[in-house]
C-alpha cells in the first residue's frame, strides 16, 4: 500500500481532498473519505446534502444523473473536530473495487482532487491534531507486523513519544534562559557562579533522561525495522534446517547433498514481537562451479547488509580451519553466533557458552529456544513494558546528536557562550522529532510513504 515518495505538498487545506481509505480489493465495507474546506455543494450532489454531525445517515449515493452508485453511510464532522481538523465526510459503502472507484470518481467529478499519499495524515499535522512523530506513527501502527509493534506504535500515537522529548525541550529552555542570563550579568559573580551549578546539574539530569528516551527509541527501531540474520557456513552444516527450525516450516530444501542451497533464501520469524530477517546462504567453499560461485558470491553479499551472522558448524567436528576464516572475514561490528548444529549426531548437549557459542540440534528442535534468547539478546531486545513508543532511525539519528551536543555543553562547564550554543543546537535536534523545525522535502519524504487514503 505504501507508495513512492511524493514532493511537499502545499500548506493548503481549503481544497477538498478524496481517496479509498480502505486496502485494494473486494470487502464488505469500503470507505472513501473526504476532506477539506466547504464540503456543502459536494454533499448535495452525492447525497443530498451533510449528515447531521456526527450522526450516521443510511443513504443512497448518486451519480451525476440521480441513479444510485451505491446505497450506504455517510459520516460528517466538521472542523475542528475530525482526523485532519478540516470538514471531513466518510462515504462507507459496500467494499467491491468498481463500486469504490465509481463512488471516488464522483467525489472528484464534484470538485474533489485525488489525494497523494499521506495527505489526510499531513493534513492533521499542519492542523496541529498530531506532531510529526505522532503522524509517522500512523503509518507504523498500520505496518505493525507484531502486537507488539503495534502497542508500541498505539503509544507513540497517543503522545508518549512526544511527552517525554517535549518535557526535554522545555528543561533546555529553562537552561537557556539561566546561560542567557549570565551572560547578560558578568559582573555578578556570586550569582553566574550560582546559576552555572543550576544549569550544570539540569544538564546532568537531561543526559540522564535522554539516555532513557534514546534506550526506548532504540527498543522502537529494533520492532520497526527488525533485523537481518545470515546463515552461513560451510556445506552440508544444517544452514537450510536451522532456518526451517526456527521459522516452524519447510522454507528451504533440505537434502544430504551438499551445495543444495544456491541463492539467497529469505523468511521472516518474530521472537517476542521482534522480527529477524533469515537468509539462507550458499554453503561458502571453493568451487569451480560458475552457479556456486555466484551463489557464494550472493552469500557474502547478504553478509555485509546482516546485523546477526550465524556461523554453523557441525559438532561432530568443531572449529576448523574454513570456519576461522569466515569469522576472520565477517565485517567488523556484525554481531556472531557460533552455533555447533547435529548435537543429535555428536552426543553433545544443548548448552550456550561465552562467544557466544552455541549447541543445538536442528532436526531435533533441542536447543532451538536457546538460540531464540541469543539472537534477542545479540539484537539488544530489552522489553520496555507499557511505556515503550516506536521510534525511526531519523529519532535515533536526532537524539544522538542532541546527546552529542548536551555532553559537549556538560564538559563546557564556565564557559558560556560555547555552552548556549551547545543547548541550542541540543535543542534544535530534539525540535526535528516533533516537527517544530523539519524542512519541507523531509515532510515529502515521510508523508510521502503513507498509504494513500491516509
Amino acid at each position: 500500500m505504501a507508495q513512492a515518495a511524493s514532493p511537499p505538498m502545499r500548506k493548503n487545506s481549503a481544497e477538498p481532498v478524496a481517496a479509498i481509505a480502505t486496502p485494494p480489493g473486494r470487502g464488505g465495507i469500503g470507505v472513501v473519505r473526504v476532506s477539506g474546506g466547504d464540503l456543502q455543494a459536494l454533499a448535495q450532489g452525492l447525497i443530498g446534502g451533510l449528515p447531521a454531525p456526527r450522526h450516521a445517515r443510511y443513504t443512497a449515493f448518486r451519480d451525476a444523473g440521480g441513479r444510485p452508485i451505491d446505497q450506504g453511510i455517510a459520516l460528517y464532522f466538521p472542523a475542528p473536530h475530525s482526523f485532519t481538523g478540516e470538514h471531513v465526510l466518510e462515504l462507507q459503502g459496500h467494499g467491491g473495487p468498481a463500486v469504490m472507484q465509481a463512488l471516488l470518481a464522483r467525489c472528484i467529478e464534484l470538485g474533489a482532487r485525488l489525494a497523494n499519499p499521506g495527505e489526510f495524515t499531513y493534513r492533521a499535522y499542519l492542523n496541529g491534531k498530531l506532531d510529526l512523530a505522532q503522524a509517522e506513527s500512523v503509518a507504523d501502527l498500520i505496518d505493525a507486523s507484531s502486537a507488539e509493534a503495534a502497542r508500541s506504535a498505539l503509544q507513540s500515537l497517543s503522545g508518549e513519544f512526544s511527552r517525554r522529548v517535549r518535557a526535554m525541550q522545555a528543561r533546555l529552555t529553562e537552561l537557556r534562559m539561566r546561560v542567557e542570563a549570565s551572560l547578560d550579568f558578568p559582573e555578578e559573580e556570586d550569582v553566574v557562579a550560582a546559576e552555572q551549578h543550576k544549569v550544570d546539574a539540569g544538564i546532568a539530569e537531561t543526559l540522564r533522561e535522554l539516555a532513557g528516551v534514546l534506550a526506548a527509541a532504540r527498543q522502537g527501531a529494533l520492532l520497526r525495522h527488525g533485523v537481518q540474520v545470515a546463515l552461513i557456513g560451510q556445506p552440508n552444516v544444517g544452514k537450510s534446517s536451522l532456518m526451517n527450525a526456527l521459522a516452524g516450516q519447510e522454507v528451504a530444501i533440505v537434502t544430504d547433498i551438499a551445495g543444495t542451497t544456491r541463492d539467497a533464501l529469505r523468511e521472516e520469524i518474530h521472537i517476542e514481537g521482534v522480527s529477524f530477517h533469515l537468509i539462507d546462504t550458499a554453503g561458502l567453499r571453493a568451487t569451480a562451479d560458475p552457479v556456486e560461485q555466484l551463489g557464494i558470491a550472493r552469500a557474502w553479499a547478504a553478509v555485509e547488509q546482516a546485523g546477526i551472522a550465524l556461523l554453523l558448524v557441525d559438532s561432530q567436528h568443531g572449529l576448523g580451519e574454513a570456519e576461522r576464516a569466515i569469522l576472520a572475514r565477517l565485517p567488523q561490528g556484525i554481531a556472531r553466533i557460533t552455533v555447533h548444529n547435529k548435537i543429535d549426531l555428536s552426543g553433545a548437549a544443548a548448552r550456550v557458552a561465552p562467544g557466544p557459542e552455541l549447541w543445538l540440534s536442528a532436526k531435533t528442535g533441542a536447543g532451538i529456544e536457546l538460540l531464540r534468547a541469543e539472537l534477542l539478546r545479540q539484537a539488544g531486545w530489552q522489553p520496555a513494558g507499557e511505556g515503550g513508543f516506536m521510534a525511526r532511525r531519523r529519532h535515533l539519528d536526532a537524539l544522538s546528536r542532541a546527546q552529542a551536543c548536551l555532553q559537549a555543553a556538560h564538559n563546557l562547564s564556565g564557559r558560556l557562550e560555547l555552552q548556549a550554543e551547545e543547548l541550542r543546537l541540543a535543542q534544535a535536534a530534539l525540535s526535528e522529532i516533533t516537527g517544530e523545525l523539519t524542512p519541507d522535502d523531509l515532510l515529502g519524504e515521510i508523508f510521502g510513504r503513507f498509504c494513500i487514503g491516509k
